[in-house]
């Protein structure tokens, strides 16, 4: 499988095959969803907090006598009925943390990259170093590029890109190390520089 090899100017130079080892692979798309779930659990917070009857401020005396007020009965102006009262089964900080092998995380890795490229959203970049940190230098490359995300995956970062990237919100960046199924999925073009192409397919070849 071949994709597109860009300048950074967006212009296309050549053409570029991608690994087989990455982009060869049959997706199966109930086992990348239950990756990418695997992943979003894992940044969930989880600090969600409200007061139980027990924990809310007042009520430590019956608001009106048992009978013969014509009211309905009570016992505290803290009861979950009451305004300002306490929430009845109100979540509490607990952890959404979800264990996978490191194997399957790899395995969906391989599979959404493939599904990726099979839809043309794959593309390869020279390399990301610019000459300032200049937001107008990457102009050409946005409008070359005309994407609403873009994730661009590099061995090593450019200080200079990561400047200049900063003002523009379609552009994302990761190592190519730190790359998941859930990041790959995510973007609507996924941009490698060669040399993270190369990183990630030979750290997979040492892991078979």
């Amino acid at each position: 499988m071949e994709t597109k090899l860009l300048n950074l100017k967006g212009k296309e130079v050549g053409k570029v095959a991608l690994p087989e080892i990455l982009f060869s692979v049959k997706p199966d798309a109930a086992f990348i969803h239950e990756v990418v779930k695997h992943y979003l659990a894992n940044k969930h917070r989880g600090t969600a907090c409200t007061k139980t009857r027990s924990e809310v401020s007042g009520g430590g005396k019956k608001p009106w006598k048992q009978k013969g007020t014509g009211r309905a009965r009570h016992g505290s102006t803290r009861s979950p009925i009451w305004r300002k009262g306490g929430v009845a089964f109100g979540p509490k900080p607990r952890s959404f943390r979800q264990y996978l092998p490191q194997q399957k995380l790899r395995q969906a890795l391989i599979e959404a990259l493939s599904a990726r490229a099979a839809d043309g959203a794959v593309l390869v970049i020279e390399n990301l170093a610019l000459e300032a940190a200049k937001t107008s230098s990457l102009n050409d490359l946005r409008k070359g590029l005309d994407a609403k995300s873009v994730l661009f995956v590099t061995d090593k970062m450019d200080k200079n890109f990561k400047t200049a990237s900063k003002n523009i919100s379609d552009f994302g960046w990761c190592l190519a190390q730190n790359l998941n199924a859930y990041e790959a999925m995510r973007s609507t073009k996924l941009v490698f520089t060669s040399a993270a192409l190369k990183a990630l397919a030979d750290s997979v070849k040492e892991v078979k």
